[in-house]
């Protein structure tokens, strides 16, 4: 474990630059923490916290004047490995027939300030692109470019969970580097040969004793903060055995159907592909686009919605996510970031909604 002087930090971006990649990180920007290209350390949100409950996001100041003591805004670094809106080929009408174009990703990216719970939702979406039978060639292009620079957490954010789905809020694996900020300084770890290489090109020393005791308590007292809580313990099945819930009701009387939830999730990766042509007729091209299954056209078939409901809808997202996700990837697909229950419009809250179906299991009304 290495340590460096927090007013070193830039030289840490100035390297990665150095070494062909674009940084990007979070900053400032709309009212909230986003990310974005950064330059030097001082574009970096350092000094403002969040205030997050269910529907609620505010940006106060931090009189500790830390870089990383925010937690997550309502972006995720999905909008880089999984874009919103991708062209996947173009094709144009030539004098000798059609002229096919695919699109190739060329270009070095650093992601600076990838938390635990965002790290595990990478890896989640590496099982969903990567880890079947015909990878998908334009994540891995991306997957592949990518440095990923980590920062364990100071702080636990009012929607966080993390602890309860075993996903933070320290990192265990998967980035190059992991950083953690201290009082003073940043421990830094290299978890692989890119990392170590560029940790070598830092003015840093070895960490002191006192340091990494620093580190331990803060790690414990992250946990503790914790602004929700999820019972994982049988939950998979208990959300499949009450599928007739009244529960389900209730929130879908709530519900807007307005997909904000999986447009913030860091693991839902359901997309459409769209055919677009120019009015000539001369050319085209096929877009992949995010999609959702709270839109109505998600289950579309011969012209008849099969979940016209709210409560079908959301019912169904929700299951997935917590329970028939592990029936497709082995694993749970939610990774406790709390961004579904803090860009809610209405405050829905996945962790209350799980604790009453098993406070009042119906498993009794299941096929009824």
């Amino acid at each position: 474990m290495r340590a460096l002087a927090k007013d070193n930090l830039s030289l840490l971006i100035q390297a990665l630059r150095e070494e062909g990649y674009e940084v990007l990180g979070p900053r400032m920007g709309e009212g909230a923490i986003i990310y974005g290209p950064l330059d030097s350390a001082e574009e970096l949100p350092r000094g403002w916290i969040e205030e997050q409950e269910a529907g609620r996001y505010r940006l106060k100041r931090d009189p500790a004047n830390r870089y990383f003591a925010f937690t997550l805004g309502p972006q995720s670094w999905k909008k880089y490995l999984h874009p919103p809106n991708l062209c996947l080929y173009k094709t144009k009408k030539t004098d000798q027939g059609l002229e096919f174009k695919s699109e190739s990703w060329h270009k070095k990216q650093a992601f600076l300030g990838v938390r635990a719970c965002e790290m595990e939702a990478i890896l989640k979406q590496d099982r969903v692109f990567l880890e079947q039978l015909h990878p998908d060639k334009p994540y891995q292009e991306r997957r592949e470019s990518v440095f990923l620079v980590g920062v364990n957490c100071s702080r636990a954010g009012g929607a966080c969970f993390c602890v309860s789905t075993e996903t933070g809020p320290t990192l265990k694996s998967g980035d190059d580097i992991t950083l953690t900020e201290l009082e003073e300084i940043f421990l830094l770890e290299a978890r692989s040969a890119r990392g170590r290489a560029v940790l070598g090109r830092l003015p840093t020393e070895e960490a002191s004793s006192h340091a990494l005791s620093e580190a331990a308590r803060q790690e414990e007292h992250v946990c503790r903060q914790m602004g929700r809580t999820l019972d994982t313990e049988g939950l998979a099945e208990l959300l499949k055995n009450n599928l007739n819930h009244p529960r389900w009701k209730d929130v879908g009387d709530r519900c807007l159907t307005c997909g904000n939830c999986t447009m913030v999730c860091p693991t839902c990766f359901c997309f459409s592909v769209e055919e677009m042509t120019d009015l000539a007729g001369l050319e085209s091209q096929r877009v992949r686009q995010w999609d959702s299954c709270f839109s109505e056209q998600f289950t579309l078939t011969s012209g008849n919605s099969q979940r016209s409901s709210a409560e079908a809808r959301y019912r169904q997202w929700m299951t997935h996510k917590l329970a028939t996700w592990h029936d497709q990837f082995d694993e749970s697909g939610c990774v406790g970031c709390g961004r579904c229950i803090v860009w809610c419009p209405v405050g829905i809250d996945i962790t209350e909604e799980a604790a009453v179906i098993r406070e009042k299991d119906g498993a009794s009304h299941a096929n009824s």
